[in-house]
């Protein structure tokens, strides 16, 4: 069943070759107990491991079952030592930090073999060399004769046809050694058993056939008539360690280790937590932003307006560092030049946006950018604005944006056009030319109350006659201008909420249908017909701005300047900003009507900020997380050595290559995920005194540091990846070892 053809085996150190077997040729047959005998350094167990394909020859060929191994790749030679050969060595060769069961199960689990039909293999074989009582010990825990028969079990489980034993009794007493050799031989009746060993006496005991080596060569053969036939068909399974059993073995490796694994664990879990925290404390951020989008930025309207406003940073527009004009002219730029896009309204977009579905907007409000000169007769003298250079601005028509930001401290909202609220800031502050245009003292207590029911007058175009006064343009009024004009009434004054965003806002507001009043009053004045007798066609698109917006403000178009749209809630925003968007699905760029949500404008802001801090912070942290990363690595490669001779013992079962990387992959992998699980789990910790202390440092902030739940999964894996990463090296390195020199490590 198997034979050495002139087998020859040289060890190259250097420019020296050893000749360990000089053209040896043997025969084996099943139920032969083969004794090799020689002094040391005869070849003995060079034979051994070239028969066990631990070894490979330099010349000549080892036929199995009538098969030629010369083309044997390493996975065949895998599959042939977990299929065909069991091992016996002298020092048992047993994996310590697994029970002997596993142990026995080691070579069955490589085969593939069930767990249930392997357990009770392992149990069978056990029992028959007298351990069934030991067998969920450790190594540690039985005699030298108990290893050995655990070794011999070991080699029987997964019914090989060759068992080979390197000086078995080598390391046991008289006793105990009849007792092992007694069991090998009862096991050479039913398969083939070559021995190694030094003791000519046992040899002759126990074997059927002796074969003698001296200095590579054979000397003694006695071999069978029989010939071996080298047309049998031979195949064997391969082999496949699953990557459950590859975790299992580095586990329990790694349990061996405890605090070794520990203090490896938390300084590769130091990256983790500095990572783990910066994004907690960005998200408790985020969630913040996202509050104060929800309950403070959602009262903020989305406009729509002439020239969108935008929020731009960096170089001055068209400012290009790789671009550059090496022509001496100049190069004019216009105002409107600087502006992406203009919007225009028309009566089609008018229209579209009246009918928007009203469950959708709280309010929508137009602003026609009208500038007023208001009257005040104070006592028979006329104030006006422009002397004393107050502006008006027109009021919120949305009770949500009004009651978000301001309260009601005297009088009444307007009820209709008519009505004008004063407002003042946080501090009761208002400007003091507000307060000598209706009449009062600033230098005097001015109660809220003092000023509800004045009445304020809103001259018409053409009562205003303009002059020159010092190179200044005036407005000048008399009697009949206050006569004429829009009669107002100051119904209420609103003060501006500590949390709001008009916390300093002050002045005169009016309602918004005082403009509509107002352009329905002048549309027709000479100041506006003198705008329609204007030449355009000539103009400059800067010049035609200016014109536009001086329609605007004189009140002599019924178009709008800017418009405000107030949606019902936070939640419909996003349906009204798909309402708009859907206007300009099928009109060209020039055609479109662009939008500003201001609200989502700052909140973006920030949180564009915070995204970069953190961003940052997370670079510096990740480094940390590297050179634990490596650190593991090199851990690794420690624990590579220290089981070096485990690596031998599995390739001899037939562990491939592979399976050996696989090994150290997966202690990497259960190091990444515990030095993950503690980077997590201190996070979290670590979170409660952080909040207190943001807590008492942030007004107004809840709960910042917040990890989220995927990205603790996220660091999890990222973890395990950057440690399996930084154990690949060390577990090609455990792969590539030679199983024989890995079974001498530490000999």
């Amino acid at each position: 069943m198997l034979e050495i053809r002139n087998v020859t085996k040289i060890y190259q150190i250097g420019d020296i070759e050893t000749k360990a077997l000089d053209n040896v040729s043997l025969k084996f047959r099943a139920g032969e107990f083969v004794s090799v005998l020689g002094p040391s350094g005869c070849g003995k167990t060079t034979l051994l491991n070239i028969i066990g394909g631990l070894d490979r020859y330099t010349k000549g060929d080892l036929i199995i079952n009538g098969k030629s191994t010369k083309k044997f790749i390493d996975s065949d030679w895998d599959a042939y030592r977990n299929n065909s050969v069991g091992f016996v060595f002298q020092n048992y060769n047993l994996i310590n930090h697994i029970s002997i069961l596993e142990n026995v199960e080691m070579g069955m689990t490589l085969s593939g073999i069930p767990f249930k039909v392997r357990r009770e293999k392992a149990i069978e074989v056990l029992t028959k060399v007298g351990l069934e009582d030991q067998m969920y010990k450790r190594s540690s825990q039985l005699s030298g004769g108990q290893k050995q028969r655990v070794a011999i079990a070991r080699a029987l489980a997964n019914d090989p046809d060759v068992i080979l034993a390197d000086e078995p009794t080598g390391a046991l007493d008289t006793t105990t050694s009849g007792e092992v050799m007694d069991l090998i031989r009862e096991i050479s009746k039913e398969k083939l058993v070559v021995m190694v060993t030094h003791n000519e006496e046992i040899a002759k005991k126990y074997s059927t056939r002796i074969v003698q080596l001296k200095d590579g060569v054979v000397v003694v053969s006695n071999e069978p008539d029989e010939l071996v036939d080298e047309t049998q068909d031979y195949k064997q399974l391969k082999t496949s360690m699953k990557f459950s059993t590859a975790l299992k073995l580095s586990f329990n490796n790694l349990k061996t280790k405890l605090g070794r694994t520990l203090i490896t664990a938390i300084a590769g879990s130091i990256g983790i937590i500095g990572v783990a925290l910066v994004l907690a404390i960005s998200n408790g951020f985020s969630n913040e932003i996202g509050k104060l989008e929800t309950e403070t930025l959602s009262t903020l309207p989305i406009t729509v307006t002439e020239i969108p406003f935008t929020f731009q940073s960096g170089p001055p527009t068209g400012v290009n560092d790789n671009v550059s004009n090496e022509t001496s002219l100049f190069d004019p730029v216009y105002d409107s030049d600087e502006v992406d896009h203009y919007n225009v309204f028309t009566d089609e977009y008018l229209t579209y946006l009246n009918n928007i579905d009203q469950a959708l907007v709280s309010s929508i409000q137009y602003n026609y950018g009208v500038q007023m000169l208001m009257i005040y007769d104070d006592n028979g003298t006329l104030q006006i604005t422009l002397s004393n250079n107050i502006s008006f601005s027109e009021l919120s028509n949305n009770d949500a944006y009004l009651n978000g930001q301001f309260n009601l401290v005297a009088g009444n909202l307007p009820e209709d056009e008519y009505g004008v609220v004063i407002i003042v800031d946080v501090l009761n502050k208002i400007d003091s030319k507000i307060l000598e245009f209706l009449g009062l003292d600033p230098l005097q207590d001015i109660n809220f109350n003092d000023v509800i029911g004045k009445e304020i007058v809103v001259a018409n175009s053409d009562d205003i006659t303009y002059g020159v006064n010092g190179g200044m343009i005036t407005q000048n009024v008399n009697q009949t201008s206050y006569d004429n004009g829009i009669v107002l009434s100051i119904t209420g004054v609103l003060k501006a909420k500590n949390d709001g965003l008009e916390t300093t806002t002050q002045g005169i507001f009016f309602h918004d249908d005082l403009e509509i009043v107002y352009i329905e009053n002048n549309i027709n004045s000479t100041t506006c017909t003198q705008y329609e007798a204007i030449d355009r066609t000539t103009m400059s698109p800067d010049e035609l701005n200016l014109l536009n917006i001086q329609e605007h403000t004189s009140g002599c178009t019924e178009l709008p300047l800017l418009i405000s749209i107030y949606p019902e809630s936070f939640t419909q925003k996003d349906a009204v900003l798909s309402y708009l968007d859907a206007y300009n699905a099928d009109k060209a760029e020039v055609d479109q009507v662009l939008y500003t949500d201001l609200a989502a404008t700052i909140s973006g802001i920030m949180g564009s900020i915070i995204t970069n801090i953190s961003a940052v912070l997370v670079a510096f942290a990740a480094i940390s997380l590297v050179v634990s990363s490596i650190m593991i690595g090199i851990i690794t490669y420690v624990s590579v050595l220290e089981r070096t001779k485990e690596i031998g013992i599995l390739r001899s079962l037939g562990a491939r290559k592979r399976d050996i990387s696989r090994v150290f992959n997966a202690e990497s992998i259960i190091i990444g995920f515990i030095a993950g699980m503690i980077g997590i789990i201190t996070t979290f910790v670590l979170s409660i005194p952080i909040n207190i202390i943001l807590a008492n440092v942030l007004e107004g902030f809840g709960d910042i540091a917040i990890l989220r739940v995927d990205h603790a999964l996220y660091l999890i894996t990222i973890s395990v990846l950057l440690t399996f990463i930084a154990g690949l090296i060390p577990s090609r390195i455990a792969a590539k070892k030679d199983p024989v020199e890995a079974l001498r490590h530490n000999e």
